[in-house]
C-alpha cells in the first residue's frame, strides 16, 4: 500500500469571484477567509451576525498535484476523503467523480483511470446546505425550533448539528475539507476489516485473555494469490503473541491466549496498559500488501442492568468491578473543528483526569471526534460514552436515502472506534425519546420511524461490527415504564433540568434518586480575562447587548442572577458578578454530585453538562473556551475525589451529617489501610473556635456511609444559626484527603467579616513553580487567587478554597507572562490577588 497525501494549501474561490484565496486543508472556509483578512474574528462582539452569508454561499476548493508514474502501476488507487463538509461535488482532471452528502462519513472512490502521470487537478465544490434545508422544510417540516439561536430543519442534512446554533454555540455554518484527503494505492489485495474480540476467564485464580482477530480482505485483480495474515501483539515494544494464518475466500481468524494479561482500568481504579496489535497482509512471496495497527486494552467494560430493590440497575463495570461514573459531557472543542489541535485535546482531557473524572460523554449534536481524542482517553483511563450524531430534533427516517447514508456513517464510526479500550457504550441519540411520539409537540417523529432508526438500524450495525459493546437507544432512556419518561427514578439514565430550566432551588438535587444522571448543569460566566477578549469596555454589563449575544439561551443571564440572589448577596461590580457566578455554579453542581455519591448504589453516575466550550460564552462549561478552569472545575477535583467527605445539613434539626463515599480500589495494595481520622472544627464568623474534635473512621471502598452527626443545637442557640460554620477534614497518614464545609443558612445569611488573610509566597523546588500559603483569622469562604493583569496567567493546583482559623491551604501555581520572562517571588507577590466571598459583595 502506498499513500499520497493531498493535504496542504489549496485555493478557495467563491463562485463569481476571480481571485482565489489560499486555504489550508484540512480546513474550513471561515478560517481561510479570516486568515486572508476578508472577515473579522467571528467570536468578537457580535461579528457572527454579519457572517451568515458564508454558510449561504457555494465554495470551490482546488489544487494541482503530481503523481509519479510508478504510483499509477498499482492495481487499485482510491481517493480517500476522511471528512467533506458537506454537500460536495468532486472533479478530477475535469471529470466528475462523485457527490457526497454526509459530513461524518469516510468517502472512497476508485480514481485510477482518471489519474495521469505528472500534474493532476482536483476540484471540490461545496454547495450551501441552507437551500436544501429550506426546500425540504417546505415539504415536511422537521421539528421547527422556536429558539432564535438555532436554524430549523438542519436535520435534513448529515452535518454537525451545533453548527446551526445551540443554547451555548453560535450559528456559523461551515464548509470545507475538514479532515485528511489522500490517494491510496494497493496491489493484489487489501485489508478491509479487522475485528478484535476478547474472551476473559480465570485460570487458577489468575486472569487469562483469549483474543480472536477476524480478518477480511479484498482481492483486487483477477489473478489468484495465496494470501496470509501475519498477526503480532506487542507490549512496550516486545512481542507477547504471534501467529500467521492463511486466508480462505479472503477471510481468516487468528486466535491466541495471553496467560498473564495486564488489565486496563478506568482512571483511579488502576493502570492503563495498552497493547499494539499489527495485522500484515502478505502474498505468496511474503510481500507486504497492506497493514492495520490498533492499540487495545485488555478489559471488560460495559453497562450492568439487572433487577434490584429500586427497579433496574444502570451502572458501568470494568473487569467485573462496578464503579460510580464521574465525569462530564463533551461538546466540540471549537466551532471550527480544524482549529482543535493535539495540544487542546490533551489540555482538556488531562484537565478532566486532574479533576478525578473517569468518564466522558461525547454528545450527539457534535462530531465523532478524531482518533487522537480516543487515543488520549485510552491513555488517561477516561471511559467514553459515545452518542451517535443525533440530538434534540426529528430526523427523516422515512427517506430511504437518509437511512442508507446513516448506515454507512454508523459503519465508519464503529470501525473507527471499536478497538479503543476507553469505549464503554454506544448510544443512539440525545434527548429524542422525549420528542418521539409526544402528541403535544409540533411535527413529532412517529415511533415507527424512531424505532426503525434507533431500535433497528443502529443496534444492528453495533451487533454486527462491535458485538461485545453495549448499545442504548437514547439518553435519557427508561427501560421500565414509558420510554419518554425522562424522570423515571427506577431505571435507565436521566437528564435533570429541574434546577436551571425549571427554576427549582439548588436543594432540589437532594430529592433526586435517579439511577444514573447523565445530564444536569448550571451556568456561569467566564472570568474577566476571557470576557475581555470579546467585549469592549462599554459592553461590560451583564445586560448589555454584547454580553447577551454571548449568552445563547434567552433566559441565561436572568436565570444566573435569579439564582445568585437566592443564595448569595449582590456583587459590587461587573467583574465581581462574573466571579460570583462561578462560585454559584460550583455550589450547585457540588450539591447534586455529593447527594448522588451519598446514595450509591442506587445512583451510580453523575456526568454534568458540560466540560468545555466551543467559543467564548456564558455557559454550563467548567473550563472556558480559552482553557481557564472555572470555580466548578476546581470543586470537581474535590467532589469527584476517590474518597469524598460530604456534609448534609438539616436546619430544622440543627444537625450536620458527615458522610464518606469511596470509589472501589481493585488495584490498591493489599496492605493499604482503610483507617482514617475525621477532624471537625466549629468556628464563629468572628473567628472564635468553639469546638474541635477528632474521631477514628473507616473508609469503605466502593461504598458510602454516614460517619457521624454533629449536633449544633446548643451552639446555634447561643451564637445564632447564621454565625456558626462547621469545617471538617478527612485525614489519612497525616494528609488531608477530603474536606467539607457546612452552614445551617444559605451563604447570603452569613454576615461575613474581613477574614484577615495572610498570604505567603515561596518558590518551589521545581522551576517556574510557586507555593502560596493561605491562613486566616476568620472564615474566608471561596478564597481564590488570580492575576488581574493580562500580562500574567497561571495554572493553579487548587482554588476557591475555604480557609478557617487554625487551618492552612497551600496552593501551587505555575505562572507565565506574556513576555515569557521568568517570574520571581517578588513578581508573583506584586501581581497576585487573593480574595474571598466577602470581597465580592457590595457594601
Amino acid at each position: 500500500m502506498n499513500q499520497l497525501s493531498l493535504n496542504g494549501t489549496w485555493t478557495l474561490t467563491k463562485p463569481g469571484d476571480a481571485k482565489p484565496l489560499d486555504a489550508p486543508v484540512p480546513g474550513v472556509v471561515h478560517d481561510a477567509l479570516q486568515a486572508a483578512g476578508t472577515i473579522d474574528d467571528p467570536f468578537y462582539r457580535d461579528n457572527e451576525n454579519a457572517l451568515a452569508w458564508i454558510g449561504e454561499t457555494d465554495w470551490l476548493y482546488a489544487r494541482t498535484f503530481d503523481v509519479p508514474a510508478e504510483f499509477l502501476a498499482s492495481d487499485k488507487i482510491v481517493l480517500r476523503c476522511l471528512g467533506l463538509d458537506t454537500l460536495a461535488t468532486i472533479r478530477l482532471n475535469g471529470k466528475k467523480i462523485a457527490t457526497t452528502d454526509n459530513m461524518f462519513r469516510t468517502w472512497e472512490f476508485d480514481v485510477r483511470k482518471e489519474l495521469r502521470a505528472g500534474e493532476n487537478r482536483i476540484e471540490i465544490r461545496f454547495a450551501s446546505v441552507i437551500p436544501v434545508i429550506n426546500k425540504n422544510q417546505k415539504k415536511v417540516s422537521l421539528f421547527p425550533t422556536k429558539q432564535p439561536e438555532r436554524i430549523s430543519g438542519h436535520t435534513w442534512v448529515r452535518k454537525e448539528a451545533c453548527n446551526f446554533g445551540w443554547d451555548w454555540g453560535p450559528k456559523l455554518v461551515t464548509a470545507g475539507i475538514w479532515r485528511d484527503i489522500e490517494l491510496i494505492a494497493h496491489d493484489t489485495a487489501e485489508l478491509t476489516d479487522v475485528l478484535v474480540q476478547q474472551h476473559h476467564a480465570k485460570k487458577q485464580g489468575k486472569p487469562r485473555v483469549t483474543l480472536d482477530v477476524a480478518i477480511d480482505s479484498k482481492t483486487l485483480t483477477t489473478k489468484r494469490s495465496k494470501l496470509q495474515a501475519d498477526v503480532t501483539l506487542t507490549y512496550n515494544g516486545k512481542s507477547v503473541a504471534h501467529t500467521r494464518v492463511a486466508l480462505s475466500r479472503n477471510k481468516a481468524t487468528a486466535s491466541f491466549v495471553i496467560e498473564t494479561p495486564k488489565l486496563w482500568w478506568p482512571n483511579g481504579m488502576g493502570e492503563q496498559p495498552l497493547y499494539e496489535l499489527t495485522v500484515d497482509l502478505l502474498d505468496a512471496n511474503e510481500s507486504l500488501l497492506d497493514t492495520q495497527t490498533h492499540r487495545i486494552g485488555l478489559r471488560t467494560l460495559g453497562v450492568v442492568r439487572k433487577p434490584d430493590r429500586y427497579g433496574e440497575s444502570f451502572h458501568f463495570a470494568c473487569n467485573g468491578v462496578a464503579f460510580f461514573s464521574k465525569g462530564a459531557n463533551w461538546i466540540p472543542a471549537d466551532v471550527f473543528a480544524t482549529r482543535v489541535t493535539a495540544g487542546l485535546y490533551e489540555d482538556l482531557l488531562t484537565s478532566a483526569v486532574e479533576a478525578n473524572m473517569n468518564m466522558i460523554r461525547v454528545w450527539g449534536g457534535g462530531i465523532y471526534e478524531s482518533e487522537l481524542f480516543y487515543d488520549l482517553c485510552d491513555e488517561l483511563g477516561l471511559c467514553v460514552w459515545q452518542d451517535f450524531m443525533f440530538a434534540c430534533s426529528t430526523y427523516p427516517a422515512f427517506e430511504p436515502a437518509f437511512m442508507e447514508t446513516v448506515e454507512a456513517e454508523a459503519d465508519d464510526a464503529i470501525r473507527q472506534l471499536r478497538h479503543h479500550a476507553c469505549l464503554a457504550l454506544w448510544c443512539g441519540n440525545n434527548e429524542m425519546e422525549e420528542i418521539a411520539g409526544d402528541e403535544r409537540r409540533h411535527k413529532i417523529m412517529p415511533w415507527d420511524e424512531y424505532k426503525s432508526l434507533f431500535d433497528k438500524l443502529l443496534p444492528s450495525r453495533v451487533a454486527k461490527l462491535d458485538p461485545q459493546r453495549d448499545y442504548c437507544p437514547a439518553s435519557p432512556h427508561s427501560s421500565l415504564g414509558p420510554r419518554n419518561n425522562s424522570s423515571n427514578h427506577t431505571s435507565g439514565d436521566a437528564h435533570l433540568w429541574h434546577v436551571w430550566h425549571g427554576r427549582a432551588p439548588l436543594e432540589w438535587f437532594r430529592t433526586s434518586y435517579h439511577r444514573f444522571c447523565s445530564e444536569f448543569g448550571f451556568q456561569s460566566f467566564p472570568e474577566p480575562k476571557t470576557v475581555n477578549t470579546y467585549t469592549q469596555p462599554g459592553d461590560r454589563n451583564v445586560a448589555s447587548p454584547i454580553m447577551e449575544h454571548h449568552q445563547r439561551t434567552h433566559i441565561g443571564n436572568t436565570r444566573i442572577m435569579h439564582y445568585m440572589v437566592e443564595d448569595f448577596r449582590m456583587p459590587s461590580t461587573f467583574e465581581d458578578t462574573l466571579w460570583l457566578s462561578q462560585i454559584l455554579q460550583a455550589r450547585a453542581i457540588q450539591i447534586g454530585v455529593e447527594h448522588w455519591r451519598r446514595n450509591m448504589p442506587r445512583c451510580m453516575g453523575a456526568l454534568y453538562w458540560q466540560l468545555n466550550d466551543c467559543w467564548p460564552v456564558a455557559s454550563w462549561a467548567s473550563i472556558d473556551y480559552l482553557g481557564r478552569w472555572k470555580a466548578l472545575h476546581y470543586h470537581t477535583r474535590h467532589f469527584f475525589a476517590p474518597v469524598l467527605l460530604s456534609a448534609l445539613e438539616n436546619a430544622e434539626k440543627k444537625t450536620v451529617e458527615l458522610h464518606i463515599s469511596a470509589d472501589p480500589m481493585p488495584a490498591a495494595p493489599k496492605k493499604a489501610s482503610n483507617k482514617a481520622s475525621l477532624v471537625w472544627t466549629l468556628v464563629t464568623l468572628a473567628g472564635e473556635v468553639l469546638a474541635r474534635e477528632t474521631q477514628a473512621v473507616e473508609i469503605k471502598p466502593g461504598k458510602t456511609h454516614r460517619a457521624m452527626t454533629v449536633d449544633l443545637a446548643q451552639v446555634t442557640a447561643e451564637f445564632g444559626q447564621g454565625n456558626v460554620i462547621l469545617f471538617a477534614d478527612l485525614v489519612q497518614r497525616d494528609e488531608v484527603i477530603s474536606s467539607t464545609m457546612a452552614t445551617l443558612v444559605k451563604p447570603k445569611g452569613l454576615d461575613l467579616q474581613d477574614p484577615k488573610l495572610t498570604v505567603t509566597v515561596q518558590r518551589s523546588d521545581d522551576p517556574g513553580e510557586f507555593h502560596v500559603h493561605l491562613k486566616s483569622k476568620r472564615p474566608a469562604l471561596w478564597t481564590f487567587l488570580d492575576f488581574p493583569s493580562d500580562e500574567i496567567d497561571a495554572h493553579y493546583s487548587d482554588n476557591f478554597v475555604h480557609v478557617h482559623p487554625g487551618g492552612e491551604h497551600v496552593i501551587t501555581l505555575v505562572p507565565h507572562s506574556a513576555s515569557d520572562k521568568p517570574l520571581t517571588v517578588a513578581d508573583v507577590k506584586k501581581n497576585l490577588r487573593v480574595r474571598s466571598l466577602v470581597d465580592l459583595y457590595s457594601t
